[in-house]
This record gives C-alpha cells, structure tokens and sequence, in this order.
C-alpha cells in the first residue's frame, strides 16, 4: 500500500470516527486516547478492504408489524419488569445457585453439584475459565477444580451471568442481532476486568459479569416494548445520540433503571446491582469506582466497534470519572492489546 493510500485511509477514518464521539469530552485523556486508537484501528480496516456504512444502513426497517406491552409514557419501571419476573422466565439453574448462595449452612461442594447439574452451564463455565483471560497454569477439568482455584464468589457469579444470557432468547433476530448483543457484552467485561485488574486492592472477579449483565435493562425494554425499541434505536442513529439519551426521550426512563430493579428482584450481589444501575452516572453510585470502571470498559467496547460496523455513539464519561481512575492514557493501549488476545476466544466460550 502506497503512502499516499494510508494517508487516505487516515483521513477517511478520521473523519468517519470522528462522529462517534460527538458526546465525548475532547479534553477528556481517556476519549482522545480511545479516538486514537478508533482512527488507528478504522484506517487498518479500511487498508484491509472494510467498507463503511453508508447512510441507509443506519436507518433500521421501521418495523409496523411489531406490538408493544405497553405505551410509552404510560409504564413504569416496576410495571415493566414485574411483568417479565411474573413469567418465572429464569432458568432454574439460576434460582437453585440462588438458594444454595443465600443458605448459611451452604458450602462449595454445594454450589458446584448444583453448577454441575447443568451440562450447557458446566460446559460454558470451564471454557471460560479454561481460556487464557484467566491464565491459569492448570486445565480446569469440574466445577470443584474451578472453584477452588477461581473461588466461589467469581464462580458463582459467572454461572448466574451466564444462565441469564438464556432469558432473552426468544427476542426477534429483525429486531436486533443479539450475537452483536452479546458480543458488545462479553467486550465490555473483558474491559472492565483488565481495568480492574490493574488496580490496586481493587477485586477484579465481578467485573466480567458486570460487564456481561450491563445492558440487560435494554433486553427487557426489547421484549416488552419492540416497536418503541425500533423508534428509539432509529432515533439515536439518525440524530447521532447515544442511545440512552434516546430511551430518556422516548420511555422518560432508561436500560440502568430497569436493569437495577430487575436484578435487584433477581437478587443479585447488591454490589453488582450497584455498578450496573449507575454506569452511566458513577458520581450517583455507592462504589463510585466500580461504576466508573464499567462507564470506561463500556465505552471501550464501543470504540471498538467503530470499524467493524458499529451504529452507535460512544456515550462518553461522566465528569470526573476517568479521574477516579488510577490509570493513564497509554494503559489503555495496552489494556485494548490484552483485549484483542483474548475476545475470539472468549466469545467462542460464551455464546
């Protein structure tokens, strides 16, 4: 490739990646840097023979035949989610870990016979953990091996994440393409156990499942309310807004405050429940860092999108959250390196 062509490749995607951060602060060091490594990443593509979307792409079809539960401006966010926890749609794996987690009397050996009741489960969990994210020196051959080396607390929270991918199965393909779903999930986890991980004192075992369960308040808003989840998802897309920021327009509330009362009636960790509730808005969670640390790794995971098709504006960092980060710009280069070593694979564990 002449100079000349890389010069325009840059350009191009300059230009193009430019329109992703539209509410991202410039003077914010972590968005320059994940800007950077957009450009720098959309220019490869491009050299490689990626083609950008064009105008039509970011319009969805307007989906006429689709039918809500209920009428925007007319439900809450209990009237939304008491209707998907009423249906007892959870897999039972799920609720039988639950109590074995709530019971004082519980021990491992619990815990993994009932993980280990589920083959699919089983299957998935020693995959994931068997995968060079975790690093491990040894094979993982059962769920006992896993616990003892993992733990019970990360063990345990994984098989809950990952039983609960189950639950939004029957969400229309035309609607949304839930492996991209899945795939922006499983992104973002992984981002927010390396930033995790590179923090002192800091416990990175839940960041996965947070990562995995940010945007599951999105999938209930999915399957209750399809035809206004097209409206509002075309909405964002035309007029260039994160789609948060379109969920406010449209529903007066947003994916984080479903999502915190769904699992909060799901019983997960309060913790958990905590940093998924205000990963748009850290300054307003118990564990302000935690938060941070999932608006950050939420927002890697869109960069990068950028060139590979991606359709949505990065939402950008809250005031002050980058700040509460022990990090630097060139960490996250480093940290985006680790990120590409280890998400093929991973996916293929997942989903």
């Amino acid at each position: 490739m002449s100079q000349n062509a890389s010069n325009d490749h840059m350009a191009l995607s300059e230009d193009y990646v430019r329109n992703f951060f539209t509410y991202a602060d410039p003077d914010n060091e972590a968005m320059l840097q994940l800007y950077r490594i957009g450009v720098f990443r959309t220019a490869k593509a491009l050299s490689a023979g990626w083609i950008m979307p064009d105008e039509d792409a970011r319009t969805a079809r307007n989906l006429e035949y689709l039918r809500d539960n209920f009428e925007p401006g007319d439900v809450s966010v209990g009237e939304l989610v008491s209707s998907e926890t009423q249906l007892a749609s959870f897999p039972d794996i799920y609720f039988r870990i639950r109590k074995v987690l709530d019971s004082p009397n519980s021990s491992a050996d619990d815990i993994s016979r009932e993980i280990s009741n589920d083959l699919g489960l089983t299957a998935k969990l020693l995959k994931l953990v068997n995968s060079p994210f975790y690093g491990l020196a040894h094979t993982v051959e059962d769920v006992s091996h896993a616990i003892a080396i993992v733990g019970v607390e990360e063990v345990s929270t994984l098989a809950l994440g990952i039983s609960a991918i189950n639950v939004f199965k029957d969400i229309p393909q035309e609607l949304i393409d839930m492996k991209a779903f899945w795939k922006h999930s499983v992104s973002c986890g992984v981002f927010a156990k390396l930033i995790a991980s590179r923090i002192e004192g800091m416990k990175a075992d839940k960041f996965f499942t947070a990562g995995l369960l940010h945007d599951v308040g999105r999938l209930i808003i999915f399957k209750k309310m399809p035809y206004a989840s097209v409206q509002l998802l075309l909405y964002a897309r035309e007029n260039q807004l994160p789609v948060v920021e379109s969920e406010e327009d449209h529903l007066g509330f947003d994916h984080t405050q479903v999502a915190k009362q769904l699992l909060t009636e799901w019983k997960f960790p309060a913790s958990m429940v905590d940093c998924l509730a205000f990963h748009h808005a850290p300054s307003q969670a118990q564990d302000q860092l935690a938060a941070s640390i999932l608006q950050l790794a939420d927002n890697m995971a869109n960069a990068m999108e950028i060139s590979s098709g991606g359709m949505y504006l990065l939402p950008g960092m809250e005031e002050g959250a980058w700040e509460r980060i022990p990090l630097q710009g060139d960490d996250l280069v480093e940290i985006v390196g680790l990120f590409d070593s280890h998400i093929e694979e991973l996916f293929k564990a997942i989903l």
